[in-house]
């Protein structure tokens, strides 16, 4: 488990010694577990769940969680590093540990009791078990707060009916954190959150989602009829679930940001590698200059993407308020990583619309790093909000 030193200027994104460690040892990891597997996940269309005691053992499972709660403690700059590695080489593994990071478990560490946090941070941190978290409904994907999910008081009991939609880790998982609406006429003050573990009586796993991308992080709906938990698993306030739900997110679209700069970075290597291995007329198309400029141009928008979320984690270590670098972050980072996914396939020509190149798997998951933890357009809305507010 390797953890940097708190840095003295928080705005200088060079990396200290410890950085450059972190990085170094996620992407052996990577190279060395991960690399040789991601087709044969991408085609089973099952999360590996085999490879979490070997991420746990690199503190992945609870990155940022305090110590005491069996995480690693690290920074939300190490995070991002972690991230970004991870999604270098298999964007959809790291999808699901981000979910679980960065929603489920960091749910509970920031909201929990310390009963909760002690019942459910501990092993979540320490990889003994999977988080997963509901928010999005089939009619409530942008416009959460319109969800139809109810939990209604029975006596020391809360009895949840409803579905979740599109949830990352629901069927690997053995909790999932669920909002619910707990008082209709309150709007978004009338929304809570709960903590439901496998096996609850009512609570089942829906239809597995066939996806276009990230396939080997499995998505399912999750199902809740008459699904009775005790008054002990209420998340936080009744009637802040919301709430909290938002400023989870505004962590979590950091850690998505980060994800999409690591998409980026494995499919532009991949393209540059195989641009001065394939020849035509003679010479490596690598020395063409359309070729050189698509890597030029996309060298740059990466590194901008990765200072964007950079300056955003930053900020959340600093304590403030991201909301508004954190959608710019995610908003630049996914569209800049769908644009050199794209060129990556070019690059490859006809070999990059083959399996047996890398090239159409980072153009597969590259897309949902644009709809995931709020689309472009909600990114947008957010940034207006915050940028344009009279």
């Amino acid at each position: 488990m390797i953890r940097s030193k708190t840095r003295t200027n928080a705005m200088d994104f060079r990396p200290t010694g410890d950085e450059e460690l972190l990085r170094r040892s996620v992407r052996e990891f990577a190279e060395r577990e991960i690399r040789p597997y991601v087709r044969e996940w991408d085609e089973a269309q099952e999360f590996p769940s085999g490879l979490i005691p070997k991420l746990a053992e690199l503190g992945l499972m609870g990155i940022q969680f305090p110590e005491e709660y069996g995480g690693a403690a690290m920074s939300p700059i190490d995070y991002c590093i972690c991230i970004e590695e991870l999604a270098r080489v298999d964007p959809s593994v790291c999808l699901s540990i981000a979910a679980h990071n960065g929603l489920g478990t960091a749910h509970i560490a920031a909201f929990g009791t310390e009963a909760q946090k002690r019942t459910y941070l501990v092993p979540l941190a320490q990889g003994e078990k999977l988080a997963a978290w509901g928010l999005t409904e089939s009619s409530s994907g942008s416009d959460a707060a319109a969800m139809r999910t109810t939990a209604v008081r029975d006596g020391d009991c809360w009895v949840i009916n409803g579905s979740k939609q599109f949830i990352t880790n629901p069927k690997s998982g053995d909790l999932i954190v669920v909002m619910a609406v707990t008082s209709r006429g309150k709007g978004n003050r009338g929304i809570s959150a709960f903590v439901v573990e496998k096996g609850t009586p009512g609570f089942r796993i829906g239809k597995k989602e066939d996806k276009l991308g990230m396939r080997a992080s499995e998505t399912s709906e999750v199902i809740f009829e008459n699904c009775r938990v005790p008054s002990s698993q209420l998340l936080g306030a009744e009637g802040q679930g919301f709430i909290n739900a938002l400023q989870v997110l505004d962590a979590g679209r950091i850690g998505i940001a980060a994800l999409a700069v690591g998409l980026a970075q494995g499919a532009y290597e991949a393209a540059r590698g195989y641009a001065f291995e394939r020849k035509q007329f003679g010479q490596p198309i690598g020395t063409f200059q359309s070729i050189r400029a698509k890597l030029v141009d996309n060298a740059g928008r990466i590194e901008a993407a990765r200072l964007l979320t950079l300056r955003a984690a930053a900020m959340r270590a600093q304590g403030k308020r991201t909301t508004l670098e954190a959608a710019m972050a995610k908003l630049y980072s996914s569209e800049i990583a769908v644009r050199v996914a794209e060129d990556g396939v070019q690059i490859f020509g006809g070999y990059g619309f083959v399996k047996d190149y890398p090239a159409e798997k980072y153009f597969r998951d590259v897309k949902l790093t644009t709809i995931g933890e709020g689309t472009s357009e909600i990114q947008r809305l957010v940034i207006a909000r915050q940028l344009l507010a009279q």
